[in-house]
Protein backbone atom coordinates (compact mmCIF):
# COMPACT_ATOMS: atom_id res chain seq x y z
CA UNK A 1 0.00 0.00 0.00
CA UNK A 2 1.75 3.23 -1.66
CA UNK A 3 4.18 3.64 0.71
CA UNK A 4 2.39 3.75 4.18
CA UNK A 5 4.26 0.47 5.69
CA UNK A 6 7.81 1.33 4.62
CA UNK A 7 7.10 4.97 6.38
CA UNK A 8 5.94 2.89 9.92
CA UNK A 9 9.52 1.22 9.60
CA UNK A 10 11.20 4.50 9.97
CA UNK A 11 13.21 5.62 12.76
CA UNK A 12 12.92 9.68 14.44
CA UNK A 13 15.81 10.12 12.76
CA UNK A 14 14.86 9.31 9.60
CA UNK A 15 11.78 10.67 9.69
CA UNK A 16 13.29 14.34 10.59
CA UNK A 17 15.41 13.73 7.66
CA UNK A 18 12.18 12.67 5.31
CA UNK A 19 10.21 15.66 6.03
CA UNK A 20 12.95 18.26 5.72
CA UNK A 21 13.75 17.20 2.10
CA UNK A 22 10.35 17.45 1.30
CA UNK A 23 9.62 20.57 2.92
CA UNK A 24 12.50 22.09 0.99
CA UNK A 25 11.88 21.28 -2.15
CA UNK A 26 8.21 21.64 -1.60
CA UNK A 27 8.35 25.48 -0.93
CA UNK A 28 10.92 25.65 -3.81
CA UNK A 29 9.09 23.64 -6.07
CA UNK A 30 5.49 24.33 -5.78
CA UNK A 31 4.58 26.95 -3.14
CA UNK A 32 6.94 29.73 -3.60
CA UNK A 33 6.42 30.05 -7.72
CA UNK A 34 2.98 28.89 -7.79
CA UNK A 35 1.00 30.82 -4.79
CA UNK A 36 0.06 34.52 -4.89
CA UNK A 37 -0.16 34.26 -1.20
CA UNK A 38 2.85 32.65 -0.37
CA UNK A 39 4.96 34.41 -2.73
CA UNK A 40 4.11 38.08 -1.48
CA UNK A 41 4.50 36.89 1.88
CA UNK A 42 7.77 35.52 1.27
CA UNK A 43 9.31 38.94 -0.43
CA UNK A 44 7.06 41.09 1.91
CA UNK A 45 8.82 39.35 4.54
CA UNK A 46 12.36 38.38 2.70
CA UNK A 47 12.02 35.18 3.21
CA UNK A 48 14.49 33.25 0.84
CA UNK A 49 12.73 30.08 0.47
CA UNK A 50 15.89 28.34 -0.30
CA UNK A 51 16.94 28.72 3.09
CA UNK A 52 13.70 26.92 4.11
CA UNK A 53 15.57 23.52 4.77
CA UNK A 54 14.32 22.03 8.13
CA UNK A 55 11.31 21.88 10.33
CA UNK A 56 13.11 24.62 12.46
CA UNK A 57 13.18 26.61 9.42
CA UNK A 58 9.64 26.74 9.51
CA UNK A 59 9.65 29.66 12.38
CA UNK A 60 10.64 32.33 9.79
CA UNK A 61 7.13 32.13 8.22
CA UNK A 62 4.05 33.67 10.23
CA UNK A 63 1.11 31.42 10.83
CA UNK A 64 -2.08 31.88 9.13
CA UNK A 65 -5.74 32.05 10.66
CA UNK A 66 -9.17 31.35 9.51
CA UNK A 67 -9.38 35.08 9.03
CA UNK A 68 -6.55 35.42 6.84
CA UNK A 69 -8.54 32.84 4.36
CA UNK A 70 -11.82 34.91 3.82
CA UNK A 71 -12.55 38.48 5.08
CA UNK A 72 -15.58 40.42 4.24
CA UNK A 73 -14.04 43.20 1.93
CA UNK A 74 -12.25 40.16 0.16
CA UNK A 75 -14.78 37.08 0.25
CA UNK A 76 -12.38 35.71 -2.80
CA UNK A 77 -9.35 35.76 -0.47
CA UNK A 78 -9.07 32.21 -0.02
CA UNK A 79 -8.64 31.69 -4.16
CA UNK A 80 -5.00 33.43 -3.54
CA UNK A 81 -3.90 29.95 -1.83
CA UNK A 82 -4.55 28.04 -4.36
CA UNK A 83 -1.11 27.19 -6.48
CA UNK A 84 -1.86 28.82 -9.75
CA UNK A 85 1.00 27.42 -12.22
CA UNK A 86 1.33 29.00 -15.47
CA UNK A 87 4.41 28.52 -18.34
CA UNK A 88 6.04 31.95 -17.59
CA UNK A 89 6.28 30.73 -13.85
CA UNK A 90 7.04 26.94 -15.12
CA UNK A 91 9.93 28.52 -17.23
CA UNK A 92 11.12 31.01 -14.26
CA UNK A 93 11.17 28.93 -11.41
CA UNK A 94 11.93 25.25 -12.43
CA UNK A 95 15.36 23.55 -14.03
CA UNK A 96 15.55 22.43 -17.34
CA UNK A 97 15.89 18.78 -15.83
CA UNK A 98 12.71 18.81 -14.66
CA UNK A 99 11.15 20.27 -17.43
CA UNK A 100 12.97 17.88 -19.67
CA UNK A 101 11.41 15.38 -17.13
CA UNK A 102 7.89 16.27 -16.82
CA UNK A 103 7.89 16.31 -21.21
CA UNK A 104 10.16 12.31 -21.01
CA UNK A 105 7.02 11.23 -18.05
CA UNK A 106 3.80 13.18 -20.87
CA UNK A 107 5.35 11.28 -23.51
CA UNK A 108 5.54 8.11 -22.11
CA UNK A 109 1.96 8.26 -21.06
CA UNK A 110 0.65 9.45 -24.75
CA UNK A 111 -0.31 13.21 -22.80
CA UNK A 112 0.36 16.96 -23.78
CA UNK A 113 2.37 18.49 -21.03
CA UNK A 114 -0.44 20.40 -20.47
CA UNK A 115 -2.90 17.77 -19.75
CA UNK A 116 -0.37 16.25 -17.18
CA UNK A 117 -0.01 19.83 -15.56
CA UNK A 118 -3.96 20.21 -15.11
CA UNK A 119 -4.20 17.03 -13.91
CA UNK A 120 -1.67 17.88 -11.00
CA UNK A 121 -2.57 21.47 -10.46
CA UNK A 122 -6.23 21.97 -11.85
CA UNK A 123 -8.56 22.29 -9.16
CA UNK A 124 -11.67 20.01 -9.80
CA UNK A 125 -13.48 19.49 -6.37
CA UNK A 126 -14.35 21.65 -3.37
CA UNK A 127 -15.16 20.78 0.25
CA UNK A 128 -16.09 23.26 2.69
CA UNK A 129 -15.69 24.33 6.53
CA UNK A 130 -18.99 24.46 7.88
CA UNK A 131 -19.12 28.36 8.52
CA UNK A 132 -19.75 27.93 12.45
CA UNK A 133 -18.22 31.27 13.10
CA UNK A 134 -17.30 32.50 9.92
CA UNK A 135 -18.80 32.00 6.49
CA UNK A 136 -17.82 28.59 4.73
CA UNK A 137 -14.45 28.63 3.66
CA UNK A 138 -13.71 26.26 0.09
CA UNK A 139 -10.92 23.95 -0.16
CA UNK A 140 -10.11 23.27 -3.66
CA UNK A 141 -8.47 19.56 -4.70
CA UNK A 142 -7.05 18.63 -7.72
CA UNK A 143 -6.46 15.33 -9.08
CA UNK A 144 -3.42 14.89 -7.35
CA UNK A 145 -5.19 15.94 -4.10
CA UNK A 146 -7.96 13.31 -4.42
CA UNK A 147 -5.23 10.68 -5.21
CA UNK A 148 -3.65 11.91 -1.40
CA UNK A 149 -7.43 11.75 -0.10
CA UNK A 150 -7.65 7.96 -1.57
CA UNK A 151 -4.00 7.24 0.12
CA UNK A 152 -5.33 8.49 3.45
CA UNK A 153 -8.71 7.19 3.41
CA UNK A 154 -6.74 3.74 2.48
CA UNK A 155 -3.88 3.99 5.52
CA UNK A 156 -7.04 4.16 7.74
CA UNK A 157 -8.60 1.16 6.26
CA UNK A 158 -5.58 -0.77 6.91
CA UNK A 159 -4.83 0.60 10.35
CA UNK A 160 -8.82 -0.57 11.74
CA UNK A 161 -7.69 -3.84 10.21
CA UNK A 162 -10.93 -3.74 7.52
CA UNK A 163 -9.88 -6.43 5.02
CA UNK A 164 -10.84 -6.21 1.31
CA UNK A 165 -13.83 -9.25 1.45
CA UNK A 166 -15.76 -6.92 4.60
CA UNK A 167 -18.67 -4.20 4.12
CA UNK A 168 -18.81 -1.22 5.51
CA UNK A 169 -21.46 1.89 6.07
CA UNK A 170 -21.14 4.85 5.44
CA UNK A 171 -23.02 7.29 7.69
CA UNK A 172 -21.56 10.00 7.50
CA UNK A 173 -24.24 13.19 6.64
CA UNK A 174 -23.89 13.80 2.82
CA UNK A 175 -22.55 17.44 2.60
CA UNK A 176 -19.12 18.76 1.09
CA UNK A 177 -17.65 18.31 4.20
CA UNK A 178 -14.39 15.98 4.67
CA UNK A 179 -15.26 13.53 7.12
CA UNK A 180 -18.14 11.91 4.18
CA UNK A 181 -15.62 12.58 1.25
CA UNK A 182 -12.61 10.79 3.30
CA UNK A 183 -14.79 7.77 3.54
CA UNK A 184 -16.10 7.76 0.25
CA UNK A 185 -12.31 7.97 -1.57
CA UNK A 186 -10.86 5.96 0.70
CA UNK A 187 -13.18 2.99 0.72
CA UNK A 188 -13.04 3.07 -3.12
CA UNK A 189 -8.95 2.86 -2.61
CA UNK A 190 -9.19 0.36 -0.47
CA UNK A 191 -11.24 -1.78 -2.80
CA UNK A 192 -13.71 -2.24 0.16
CA UNK A 193 -17.69 -2.55 -0.87
CA UNK A 194 -19.36 0.73 0.94
CA UNK A 195 -22.83 1.82 0.84
CA UNK A 196 -23.42 5.57 1.69
CA UNK A 197 -26.22 6.32 3.10
CA UNK A 198 -25.90 10.38 3.73
CA UNK A 199 -26.62 9.52 7.54
CA UNK A 200 -30.38 10.19 9.19
CA UNK A 201 -30.54 13.57 7.13
CA UNK A 202 -30.95 11.41 3.71
CA UNK A 203 -32.45 7.83 4.44
CA UNK A 204 -34.13 8.56 7.56
CA UNK A 205 -32.96 6.27 10.75
CA UNK A 206 -35.66 3.46 9.72
CA UNK A 207 -34.26 3.25 5.89
CA UNK A 208 -30.44 3.33 7.56
CA UNK A 209 -31.22 0.48 9.91
CA UNK A 210 -33.34 -0.92 7.67
CA UNK A 211 -30.26 -1.34 4.96
CA UNK A 212 -27.79 -2.33 7.71
CA UNK A 213 -29.68 -5.20 8.86
CA UNK A 214 -30.13 -6.60 5.16
CA UNK A 215 -26.36 -5.54 4.42
CA UNK A 216 -25.03 -6.95 7.64
CA UNK A 217 -21.75 -4.53 7.59
CA UNK A 218 -18.86 -5.83 9.06
CA UNK A 219 -18.00 -1.55 10.37
CA UNK A 220 -20.50 1.63 10.75
CA UNK A 221 -18.79 5.27 10.79
CA UNK A 222 -20.54 7.80 11.18
CA UNK A 223 -20.76 11.12 13.45
CA UNK A 224 -20.78 10.13 17.00
CA UNK A 225 -24.35 11.09 18.49
CA UNK A 226 -26.10 9.65 15.03
CA UNK A 227 -23.99 6.32 15.76
CA UNK A 228 -25.53 6.42 19.36
CA UNK A 229 -29.09 6.87 17.98
CA UNK A 230 -29.13 4.81 15.29
CA UNK A 231 -27.73 1.65 17.70
CA UNK A 232 -30.30 3.19 20.56
CA UNK A 233 -33.38 2.48 17.81
CA UNK A 234 -32.02 -0.71 16.84
CA UNK A 235 -31.44 -1.74 20.35
CA UNK A 236 -35.39 -0.41 21.01
CA UNK A 237 -36.41 -2.32 18.01
CA UNK A 238 -34.89 -5.37 19.66
CA UNK A 239 -32.50 -6.34 16.27
CA UNK A 240 -29.51 -8.56 16.75
CA UNK A 241 -26.15 -6.74 15.30
CA UNK A 242 -23.90 -9.45 16.24
CA UNK A 243 -22.53 -8.67 12.60
CA UNK A 244 -21.08 -5.33 13.61
CA UNK A 245 -16.88 -5.45 14.63
CA UNK A 246 -15.87 -1.92 14.11
CA UNK A 247 -17.77 1.48 14.53
CA UNK A 248 -15.39 4.36 13.04
CA UNK A 249 -16.52 8.40 14.56
CA UNK A 250 -16.02 11.20 13.26
CA UNK A 251 -16.38 15.43 13.59
CA UNK A 252 -16.29 15.32 16.82
CA UNK A 253 -14.52 14.02 20.28
CA UNK A 254 -14.45 10.80 21.31
CA UNK A 255 -14.34 10.14 24.65
CA UNK A 256 -13.76 6.89 26.92
CA UNK A 257 -17.02 7.31 28.56
CA UNK A 258 -18.72 7.53 25.34
CA UNK A 259 -16.99 4.32 24.16
CA UNK A 260 -18.02 2.23 26.64
CA UNK A 261 -21.39 3.36 26.91
CA UNK A 262 -22.50 2.54 23.20
CA UNK A 263 -19.66 -0.83 23.62
CA UNK A 264 -22.16 -1.86 26.75
CA UNK A 265 -25.28 -1.25 23.93
CA UNK A 266 -23.50 -3.34 21.53
CA UNK A 267 -23.29 -6.12 23.91
CA UNK A 268 -26.66 -6.33 24.81
CA UNK A 269 -27.48 -6.35 20.85
CA UNK A 270 -25.27 -9.41 20.16
CA UNK A 271 -22.00 -7.48 19.17
CA UNK A 272 -19.10 -8.44 22.00
CA UNK A 273 -15.50 -7.11 21.74
CA UNK A 274 -16.12 -4.18 19.02
CA UNK A 275 -13.74 -1.69 18.61
CA UNK A 276 -14.60 1.36 18.70
CA UNK A 277 -12.24 3.84 16.56
CA UNK A 278 -12.13 7.75 16.82
CA UNK A 279 -10.45 9.60 14.13
CA UNK A 280 -9.73 14.02 14.03
CA UNK A 281 -9.63 15.64 10.75
CA UNK A 282 -9.96 19.40 9.68
CA UNK A 283 -11.19 20.79 6.20
CA UNK A 284 -7.93 22.83 5.88
CA UNK A 285 -5.95 19.46 5.66
CA UNK A 286 -7.94 17.94 3.34
CA UNK A 287 -7.27 14.68 5.36
CA UNK A 288 -7.97 12.83 8.23
CA UNK A 289 -6.07 10.54 10.74
CA UNK A 290 -7.19 7.56 13.39
CA UNK A 291 -6.83 5.40 16.12
CA UNK A 292 -5.67 1.89 15.42
CA UNK A 293 -7.23 -1.08 17.07
CA UNK A 294 -6.60 -0.41 21.10
CA UNK A 295 -8.14 -2.60 24.31
CA UNK A 296 -10.05 -1.16 27.24
CA UNK A 297 -11.85 1.80 25.27
CA UNK A 298 -8.16 3.79 25.63
CA UNK A 299 -7.00 5.29 22.80
CA UNK A 300 -3.83 4.87 20.80
CA UNK A 301 -3.39 8.18 19.69
CA UNK A 302 -3.91 9.50 16.04
CA UNK A 303 -1.18 7.74 13.89
CA UNK A 304 -0.11 10.69 11.26
CA UNK A 305 1.64 10.46 8.13
CA UNK A 306 4.99 12.22 8.00
CA UNK A 307 5.58 12.32 4.79
CA UNK A 308 2.05 14.56 3.79
CA UNK A 309 2.41 16.55 6.80
CA UNK A 310 4.50 18.65 9.62
CA UNK A 311 2.85 19.42 12.92
CA UNK A 312 4.16 21.73 15.28
CA UNK A 313 3.04 22.32 19.02
CA UNK A 314 3.10 25.95 20.02
CA UNK A 315 2.16 28.04 23.09
CA UNK A 316 -1.29 29.47 22.06
CA UNK A 317 -0.09 32.87 23.61
CA UNK A 318 3.02 33.87 22.98
CA UNK A 319 3.00 31.50 19.69
CA UNK A 320 6.77 30.26 21.18
CA UNK A 321 6.96 26.69 19.55
CA UNK A 322 7.65 23.80 22.28
CA UNK A 323 8.94 20.50 22.17
CA UNK A 324 6.36 17.89 20.20
CA UNK A 325 5.57 16.10 23.40
CA UNK A 326 4.14 19.52 25.05
CA UNK A 327 0.48 20.26 25.57
CA UNK A 328 -0.16 23.41 23.24
CA UNK A 329 -1.97 24.51 19.59
CA UNK A 330 -1.51 22.33 17.12
CA UNK A 331 0.14 24.00 14.08
CA UNK A 332 -0.43 22.23 10.45
CA UNK A 333 1.89 22.52 7.61
CA UNK A 334 1.48 20.57 4.33
CA UNK A 335 4.16 18.90 2.56
CA UNK A 336 1.99 17.50 -0.59
CA UNK A 337 -0.38 19.64 -1.79
CA UNK A 338 -1.46 20.75 -4.71
CA UNK A 339 -4.88 23.09 -5.27
CA UNK A 340 -5.44 24.89 -2.00
CA UNK A 341 -2.21 24.87 0.25
CA UNK A 342 -1.53 25.84 4.00
CA UNK A 343 1.97 26.47 5.42
CA UNK A 344 1.79 26.84 9.31
CA UNK A 345 -2.09 27.01 9.22
CA UNK A 346 -2.90 27.42 13.40
CA UNK A 347 -5.83 24.89 14.16
CA UNK A 348 -7.01 26.14 17.18
CA UNK A 349 -7.20 22.84 18.68
CA UNK A 350 -5.24 22.80 22.23
CA UNK A 351 -3.91 18.87 22.59
CA UNK A 352 -2.88 17.37 25.69
CA UNK A 353 0.44 15.09 25.19
CA UNK A 354 1.43 16.30 22.11
CA UNK A 355 2.96 14.43 19.77
CA UNK A 356 4.94 11.14 20.69
CA UNK A 357 7.44 8.98 18.52
CA UNK A 358 7.83 5.21 19.20
CA UNK A 359 6.40 1.69 18.91
CA UNK A 360 2.09 1.58 19.03
CA UNK A 361 1.85 -0.78 21.93
CA UNK A 362 -1.82 -2.02 20.21
CA UNK A 363 -0.76 -1.92 16.44
CA UNK A 364 2.89 -2.49 16.98
CA UNK A 365 3.76 0.48 14.34
CA UNK A 366 6.77 2.61 14.50
CA UNK A 367 4.99 5.97 14.23
CA UNK A 368 4.05 9.46 15.29
CA UNK A 369 0.95 9.32 16.97
CA UNK A 370 -0.88 12.71 18.08
CA UNK A 371 -3.05 13.01 21.43
CA UNK A 372 -6.45 12.23 21.13
CA UNK A 373 -6.79 14.95 23.95
CA UNK A 374 -8.00 17.71 21.86
CA UNK A 375 -10.15 20.48 22.69
CA UNK A 376 -11.39 21.96 19.44
CA UNK A 377 -11.85 25.51 20.27
CA UNK A 378 -12.11 26.55 16.53
CA UNK A 379 -15.51 25.29 15.81
CA UNK A 380 -16.80 27.66 18.17
CA UNK A 381 -14.99 29.45 20.61
CA UNK A 382 -17.51 31.91 21.83
CA UNK A 383 -19.02 28.75 22.33
CA UNK A 384 -16.84 26.20 23.93
CA UNK A 385 -14.71 29.11 25.73
CA UNK A 386 -17.79 31.24 27.14
CA UNK A 387 -18.81 33.42 30.03
CA UNK A 388 -22.01 31.77 32.28
CA UNK A 389 -22.94 32.87 35.09
CA UNK A 390 -19.56 35.64 35.45
CA UNK A 391 -17.59 32.66 35.32
CA UNK A 392 -15.22 32.12 32.30
CA UNK A 393 -15.74 27.63 31.16
CA UNK A 394 -14.70 25.20 28.55
CA UNK A 395 -18.42 24.44 27.62
CA UNK A 396 -16.81 20.73 26.40
CA UNK A 397 -15.99 20.26 30.24
CA UNK A 398 -19.99 19.61 30.19
CA UNK A 399 -19.95 17.79 27.30
CA UNK A 400 -17.69 15.15 28.50
CA UNK A 401 -19.55 15.19 32.31
CA UNK A 402 -23.16 14.65 30.68
CA UNK A 403 -21.94 12.04 28.21
CA UNK A 404 -20.33 10.16 31.15
CA UNK A 405 -23.02 9.31 33.14
CA UNK A 406 -24.69 6.20 32.53
CA UNK A 407 -28.22 7.16 33.30
CA UNK A 408 -28.53 9.70 30.64
CA UNK A 409 -29.78 8.56 27.20
CA UNK A 410 -29.85 11.53 25.64
CA UNK A 411 -28.83 15.03 26.47
CA UNK A 412 -29.08 19.04 25.41
CA UNK A 413 -27.23 21.94 27.22
CA UNK A 414 -29.23 25.67 26.75
CA UNK A 415 -27.48 28.62 28.17
CA UNK A 416 -30.20 32.20 27.82
CA UNK A 417 -30.59 34.90 29.82
CA UNK A 418 -33.43 34.76 32.30
CA UNK A 419 -36.84 36.32 30.63
CA UNK A 420 -34.97 36.63 27.55
CA UNK A 421 -33.72 39.90 28.44
CA UNK A 422 -30.01 40.70 27.39
CA UNK A 423 -29.29 42.51 30.44
CA UNK A 424 -30.55 40.05 32.60
CA UNK A 425 -28.48 37.23 34.33
CA UNK A 426 -27.54 34.02 32.70
CA UNK A 427 -29.65 30.72 33.19
CA UNK A 428 -28.16 27.42 32.24
CA UNK A 429 -31.07 24.26 31.49
CA UNK A 430 -29.92 20.59 30.93
CA UNK A 431 -32.54 18.42 29.05
CA UNK A 432 -32.43 14.93 29.77
CA UNK A 433 -33.68 11.82 28.31
CA UNK A 434 -33.12 9.25 30.97
CA UNK A 435 -32.62 5.48 30.38
CA UNK A 436 -35.55 3.30 30.95
CA UNK A 437 -36.03 2.68 34.91
CA UNK A 438 -33.57 5.73 36.20
CA UNK A 439 -34.75 7.74 39.34
CA UNK A 440 -35.23 11.07 38.23
CA UNK A 441 -34.77 12.23 41.44
CA UNK A 442 -31.34 10.83 41.97
CA UNK A 443 -30.01 11.49 38.60
CA UNK A 444 -30.93 15.39 38.81
CA UNK A 445 -29.10 15.83 41.93
CA UNK A 446 -26.06 13.81 40.65
CA UNK A 447 -25.91 15.83 37.03
CA UNK A 448 -26.15 18.97 39.54
CA UNK A 449 -23.45 17.64 42.03
CA UNK A 450 -21.10 16.54 38.49
CA UNK A 451 -21.49 19.51 36.85
CA UNK A 452 -21.10 21.77 39.63
CA UNK A 453 -17.67 19.94 40.44
CA UNK A 454 -16.40 20.02 37.34
CA UNK A 455 -17.08 23.29 36.13
CA UNK A 456 -17.92 25.61 38.99
CA UNK A 457 -21.40 26.77 37.22
CA UNK A 458 -24.73 24.66 38.92
CA UNK A 459 -27.30 24.39 36.04
CA UNK A 460 -30.47 26.70 37.23
CA UNK A 461 -33.13 23.93 35.58
CA UNK A 462 -32.84 20.05 34.76
CA UNK A 463 -35.45 18.95 32.31
CA UNK A 464 -36.68 15.44 31.81
CA UNK A 465 -38.12 15.05 28.22
CA UNK A 466 -39.19 12.18 25.87
CA UNK A 467 -36.11 10.70 23.09
CA UNK A 468 -38.65 11.67 20.40
CA UNK A 469 -38.61 15.37 21.78
CA UNK A 470 -34.90 15.43 22.44
CA UNK A 471 -34.27 13.75 19.02
CA UNK A 472 -35.78 17.01 17.11
CA UNK A 473 -34.24 19.62 19.96
CA UNK A 474 -31.09 17.80 19.04
CA UNK A 475 -31.61 17.89 14.86
CA UNK A 476 -30.04 14.14 14.91
CA UNK A 477 -31.84 13.74 12.10
CA UNK A 478 -32.24 16.63 9.76
CA UNK A 479 -28.70 18.64 10.58
CA UNK A 480 -24.97 17.74 9.76
CA UNK A 481 -23.94 18.56 13.38
CA UNK A 482 -26.11 18.17 16.24
CA UNK A 483 -27.27 20.71 18.05
CA UNK A 484 -25.61 19.71 21.65
CA UNK A 485 -25.06 23.27 23.10
CA UNK A 486 -27.02 25.85 22.45
CA UNK A 487 -26.17 29.51 23.16
CA UNK A 488 -29.58 31.10 23.70
CA UNK A 489 -28.51 34.55 25.11
CA UNK A 490 -29.90 37.53 22.74
CA UNK A 491 -26.85 39.58 21.20
CA UNK A 492 -26.57 43.37 22.67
Amino acid sequence: MDAWREITSLNYSQIKDLQNQRLHSFINTHVYPFSPYYRKLFNDKKIDPRKIRTREDLKRIPYIIKTDLITKDNPQKFKDFILQPDKEKIKRFWPKSRLLELAFKSWVNGRSVEDDLGREYRPIFMTFTTGTTNAPVAFMYSRYDLDNLNISGARMVDLFGIKSDERIMNLFPFAPHLAFWQTFFGAIEADIFSLSTGGGKVMGTEGNLTAMLRMKPSGILGVPSYIYHLIRYAQEKGHDLSFLKKIVLGAAKVTAAYKQKLSDMLAQQGARNVYIFGTYGFTESRTAWAECPADNYQSSGYHLYPDKEIFEIINPTTGEVLDDTADGELIYTSLDSRASVMLRYRTGDFVKGGITYGLCPFCKRMTLRLSSDITRLSDNKDIHLSKVKGTLVNLSHFAEVLSGIPEINEWQLEIRKHKNDPYEVDEMVVYVTPQNGANTGTLSQSIKDQLTGATEVAPNEIKFIGLEEMVKRLELETANKEKRILDSRPKI
